[in-house]
């Protein structure tokens, strides 16, 4: 190994050393939950390190099957790992969650929520239905999520989520479908807000470490859930659509008596939509430095104003946060204290990014949207493996930025100011070549295409029995 591929690679805070060794790791991490996947008759947690191994290092085609092929494992047998296999996925999400909540970066972590969606060819599988999917930007036939993660700039992970089911899949007429994917007969119908609340509550009383929620205007529009986070006293970020009516002054509740229905209520007080407070009534606009981002520093326009809001009859004073750059103007209610900062909330609020990219990662470099499974319990056990796949990228990042200081010359060499910090697709990278991907054999090549063959073959017969039963059903012409 050339000494001067590990200098420089030291310069950029990776031991090129240590690169060798990340299959092993792997293994060693993984250890740490494997007690968390065996059942009361068997030690299974083997199928659970080929299935994040695989995650971590397949490019593509991360389904039950591949992994399995990957790992040199029998496919059946990780299927029905996977799928129905009663070991408990939330207690690997649960000691993820302990791991997290101890490590040191995560002190003043922003908790954001957000949800993802991923296209389905059928109804088959559980919770899918025609429902909007953000990613096409339409309704289609979609499964979708409810995540949570903890965000802070040095490291972002999802730490707990939810399967959001349609109203639906409650009716009557769905009770065998759900059966037969496995959802709990105990669950009922929640909302997606509700899931949110349910997943916030969860990660609190396991005491986990955010200073803040911040959430897209699905999550913050919805009065409820911020007024469940006020009576928590859980400081709120909330994005909220342009037409949300808020008063510069408090507004009073009046009632007369009618001479038909009992008492009227009147409001008295001037009622804004947030929109037109853009321009005036919310104080002076501030240009501000976001973050850092590849083309440099990302800035935006920031102004703010307390403004009152009605809830039901209540009116409760909170910040509204107005941020404006080159493409779009967004707006923020926020029950942060009132000598907050404008820096903090504007630090706390632009959280949000991270979400996003932790569902890109999840999907583009961890699989996500490549999961094909139909039961529920393989919904909770792929979103489970998941988790820790990113734990294991963000443990790694975090350990070598803690111990390994860059060279600050570079920052002089490439005249920036900051340098990028590793990615995910980064580590993968490394690990692919600690842990090359398995090279088939003759034989197990062999055996693969003949499977492929077969599987055609059947396709076929089955399009032919279809046919012909068609065809003698249509009376002679």
């Amino acid at each position: 190994m050339p000494e001067n591929l590990q200098e420089e690679a030291l310069r950029w805070g990776i031991p090129l050393k240590e690169v060798q060794d990340l299959g092993i790791q792997l293994r060693n991490f993984f250890k740490r939950f494997r007690e968390m996947m065996k059942t009361k008759t068997r030690d299974t947690s083997e199928y659970g390190f080929h299935y994040v191994s695989g995650l971590l290092r397949m490019e593509s085609k991360r389904n039950y099957a591949h992994i399995a092929r990957e790992g040199a494992v029998s496919e059946q047998n990780m299927q029905h790992f996977m799928s129905n296999s009663p070991w408990e996925g939330g207690g690997v999400i649960r000691q993820v969650q302990e791991e997290v909540r101890g490590h040191t970066a995560f002190a003043k972590a922003v908790l954001i929520l957000d949800e993802s969606a991923d296209e389905k060819s059928g109804g088959k599988s559980a919770g899918a239905g025609r429902q909007h999917n953000g990613r096409l930007g339409k309704i289609e036939m979609s499964q979708v999520g409810v995540f949570a993660a903890l965000a802070t700039p040095e490291a972002s992970v999802w730490v707990d989520g939810e399967l959001y089911v349609p109203k639906a899949w409650f009716e009557d007429k769905y009770a065998e479908r759900r059966r037969w994917v496995g959802i709990p007969s105990e669950r009922t119908f929640q909302t997606k807000p509700e899931l949110a609340w349910q997943i916030i509550q969860r990660l609190q009383e396991r005491q986990m470490p955010f200073v803040a929620v911040a959430m897209d205007d699905l999550y913050g529009r919805n009065q409820k859930l911020r007024s469940q986070l006020q009576e928590a006293e859980i400081e709120y970020y909330a994005d909220i659509p342009l037409d949300t009516r808020v008063y510069l002054k408090k507004p009073q509740i009046i009632y007369r008596k009618g001479k038909r229905r009992g008492q009227r209520r009147r409001i008295q007080g001037h009622a804004y939509q947030v929109s037109q407070l853009k321009e005036r009534g919310c104080g002076p606009w501030q240009r501000l430095e976001v973050r850092t981002i590849e083309r440099g520093m990302l800035i935006a326009d920031f102004k703010r104003c307390r403004v009152w809001v009605l809830y039901g009859d209540e009116p409760r004073q909170e910040w509204l946060l107005i941020r404006r750059d080159a493409r779009r103007t967004t707006y923020v209610l926020s029950n942060a204290a009132s000598d907050t900062s404008l820096k903090t909330m504007v630090w706390r609020k632009t959280h949000r990014y991270f979400i996003e990219r932790d569902n890109e990662d999840a999907k583009s470099e961890l699989g996500w949207d490549e999961f094909q499974a139909i039961k529920y319990r393989g919904w909770e056990h792929h979103l489970a493996l998941t988790i820790l796949a990113s734990w294991f990228i963000a443990e790694i990042k975090l350990d070598w930025m803690a111990r390994i200081q860059r060279d600050p010359a570079l920052l002089e060499t490439f005249q920036v100011d900051v340098l990028p910090l590793l990615s995910v697709a980064n580590v993968r990278e490394l690990l692919r070549a600690a842990m090359p991907r398995r090279q088939l054999t003759t034989e197990e090549a062999t055996r693969l295409v003949i499977k492929h063959l077969v599987n055609r073959t059947r396709s076929r017969r089955s399009r032919l029995k279809k046919q012909r039963s068609i065809e003698n059903s249509q009376p002679p012409s």
